[in-house]
């Protein structure tokens, strides 16, 4: 075993089987079947492997079981990298898929550095992402159980006159309403009683998350975030969750991409052919940028509720946002003027409204106080 060899080990994770493949420097590719997937079992590969050689690199995709091995991994002194499957070279033409010939061609494409690494959160980061990501399913749940109601009664030909936005005056309208036949009567109560269930859950987990927030590391971020029209508190904490370190992004663009609100494009020669947004990359926290675009549809001003945001806030973050308001609502006119869609519009607003949270999270967290 030579001092600077290093030994390149894939892995192919599944909940009940690890299937691994090693190869030391350029050498050949050798197969270790199943490794098992408890500690144990792990302690036991890194032994094997270093035997082999002075360095140990590790690398398998990202996938639904986290980042646990990555930190076991990376806890015993292993280097380890996640990679993004969706970025892994594949040819065309091969149509055969097995665990040891996906661990072996995870050894081949590290070993090229032409693996894509994700970003793995610390533990107290994710802790906080998955109390985000739960409030946000709540939501969702909530949206589902309002669209399933009206169904029921469009279907039944129940038509509310005034506006049924979920307001007071609906509520009430839907709790004195009763139905002739007592089935329909009992559907429709937990139909309401589901909607009431997750309202309730939804202000449980905000409420958490207001209390939890400001003694998270980013909350600096999520304040400055806040500056910007359409940011509030919910979408900074959730964009603040998903996207994570601001500062691994050297500019702009490369979170644009990240969040995949570039145009996709395929040119030749001196064809030039762009098309819509690529949508890699987190679609959380891309939908949640969208939604907050929509506030840029109107003339550029600072409301009440914003001035109320602003306050305690350094002066330039304040300047930048009110840069942004003009800057964006100014797009919106132009782009809609030339005839471009609403949605479409939205997108591209969105785009760079990216640009100007990686601008604003750089003023709130200087890099003299960024952690990596």
């Amino acid at each position: 075993m030579r001092n600077d060899s290093t030994v390149y080990v894939g892995l192919d994770v599944h909940k009940e089987s690890i299937v691994a493949a090693y190869a030391v420097d350029l050498g050949e590719v050798q197969d270790l079947g199943e490794v098992g997937v408890l500690q144990r079992d792990l302690d036991r590969l890194c032994r094997r492997m270093r035997s082999k050689a002075s360095q140990v690199h590790f690398v398998y995709e990202a996938g639904p079981c986290g980042y646990a091995v990555y930190r076991y991994l990376t806890g015993k002194g292993c280097a380890c990298t996640v990679c993004a499957p969706s970025l892994i070279a594949r040819k065309p033409g091969d149509r055969v898929k097995t665990d040891r010939r996906d661990a072996q061609k995870l050894v081949k494409a590290l070993r090229m550095n032409d693996l894509s690494s994700v970003h793995v959160p610390d533990a107290p980061d994710e802790a906080f992402r998955d109390l985000v990501r739960a409030w946000g399913a709540t939501r969702q749940d909530l949206k589902q159980a309002k669209q399933r109601l009206k169904s029921f009664l469009l279907v039944h030909d129940v038509r509310y006159t005034g506006k049924a936005n979920w307001g007071d005056a609906h509520r009430r309208w839907l709790s004195k309403f009763v139905f002739p036949q007592p089935n329909s009567q009992l559907a429709f109560q937990e139909h309401l009683r589901c909607i009431e269930d997750r309202l309730a859950q939804c202000e449980r987990l905000e409420g958490v998350l207001r209390e939890a927030a400001p003694q998270w590391r980013f909350y600096p971020m999520i304040q400055a975030m806040q500056a910007l029209r359409g940011v509030q508190f919910t979408v900074a904490v959730g964009l603040a969750a998903e996207i994570g370190e601001l500062s691994r992004f050297d500019n702009p663009r490369q979170l644009m991409a990240w969040l995949g609100l570039v145009p996709s494009e395929h040119s030749s020669g001196l064809r030039k052919r762009q098309g819509a947004i690529t949508k890699c990359g987190n679609g959380y926290a891309r939908r949640l940028l969208i939604e907050a675009a929509w506030a840029y549809r109107y003339v550029a001003k600072v409301s009440p509720t914003i001035q109320q945001r602003h306050e305690g806030l350094p002066k330039a973050i304040i300047d930048r946002a009110w840069d942004a308001q003009l800057r964006l609502c100014k797009r919106f006119r132009k782009l809609t003027a030339r005839g471009k869609p609403h949605n479409v519009a939205i997108v591209a607003v969105a785009r760079e409204l990216s640009g100007f949270i990686w601008d604003i999270a750089r003023l709130a967290t200087p890099a003299s106080n960024t952690r990596h």
